[in-house]
């Protein structure tokens, strides 16, 4: 398992580079100049030039990108060009209230849509399985805008059970007051898609030879459908989550603008609109860290849940 993990670890280094080339090629020469969007547009040609070798930008090409890296390797991607503040503390502050938001979001829509899944799988063609597909196709068809828009008026203004807008520095006041909101309209888009796509795997496993083996030896439902079933249809679900998992940080963007919640979407956001390319830079290098993470991650649970992989 260790010497899986180091060779994982090794084989991230070159894809990292080539996100790491592929950003600053992006930025240095396809995007505006830094210098013009810090001076503005007012700017004379000598306060242009004195920012240009301020920033390093007066230096030849591979010398911007030593620095760079350098950048990288130390977690120091300098200032805010919009704020002025850290930009490793801009992430560090602004990243607890992503989790807060993100991971119920994540946990709910994962333990809700597998049991759904795996009963209406065992069910299939009922009267039950065809009334949750024809919901779950409505659900899809609807944007989140929609979701967000009706939940904040119904909820928040006319039943009141929730603010529709705030945040605190106590985790449980915010886990318990400002959350509820935004996880619950996420989860009720989230949860649509994922149970057809589990439903789908459910089905495959339900059709394979060892179930029918295992029903003629006597094993109750219960067993199969839990212990063989499941377990068998985890690898492509973990598959699944380990894929959505980047998407779900992505979407967090929407979710803390609509509901003003301070999180990292929100200031990733405000980077792009404000061309703070500092951050930008910073989000999507360590977007890319995390999905390679992630995937790593995602391997070493199929070993957990199916002994029989083998890990190369």
């Amino acid at each position: 398992m260790l010497a899986y993990i180091v060779k994982r670890l090794w084989q991230m280094v070159p894809t990292l580079v080539g996100v790491v080339l592929l950003v600053f090629l992006l930025f240095h020469f396809f995007g505006s100049d830094p210098a013009i969007v810090l001076a503005g547009q007012n700017a004379t040609q000598e306060q242009i030039a004195a920012i240009r070798q301020q920033l390093g930008l007066d230096q030849p090409a591979y010398v911007q990108f030593g620095i760079f890296l350098k950048q990288i390797v130390t977690f120091d991607w300098g200032r805010s060009w919009a704020t002025n503040e850290a930009v490793s503390n801009l992430f560090k502050t602004r990243m607890p209230a992503t989790l807060t938001v993100m991971v119920p979001i994540l946990l709910l829509d994962t333990l809700i849509a597998i049991p759904i899944a795996l009963g209406v799988a065992y069910v299939r063609g009922s009267l039950t399985d065809r009334t949750l597909m024809v919901v779950t196709t409505v659900a899809l068809s609807i944007s989140f805008l929609v979701y967000i828009i009706v939940g904040q008026y119904f909820f928040g203004f006319q039943l009141g059970w929730f603010p529709v807008q705030g945040w605190s520095d106590s985790t449980l006041t915010n886990l318990t007051t400002f959350v509820p909101l935004p996880v619950l309209l996420a989860v009720m888009v989230g949860v649509s898609p994922q149970t057809r796509l589990y439903r789908s795997f459910f089905l495959d496993e339900l059709g394979h030879d060892y179930v029918r083996t295992a029903r003629a030896k006597g094993l109750t439902e219960r067993t199969v459908l839990f212990k063989h079933v499941m377990r068998n249809a985890m690898i492509p679900i973990l598959t699944n989550i380990g894929l959505n998992l980047p998407g779900i940080f992505v979407g967090s963007f929407l979710i803390e603008v609509f509901f003003s919640i301070p999180g990292l979407g929100r200031e990733v956001l405000l980077a792009v609109n404000r061309s703070d390319y500092p951050v930008i830079q910073a989000a999507t290098v360590y977007l890319a860290m995390l999905t390679m993470l992630i995937n790593l991650g995602t391997d070493l649970m199929y070993k957990v849940v199916d002994p029989r992989v083998v890990l190369k």
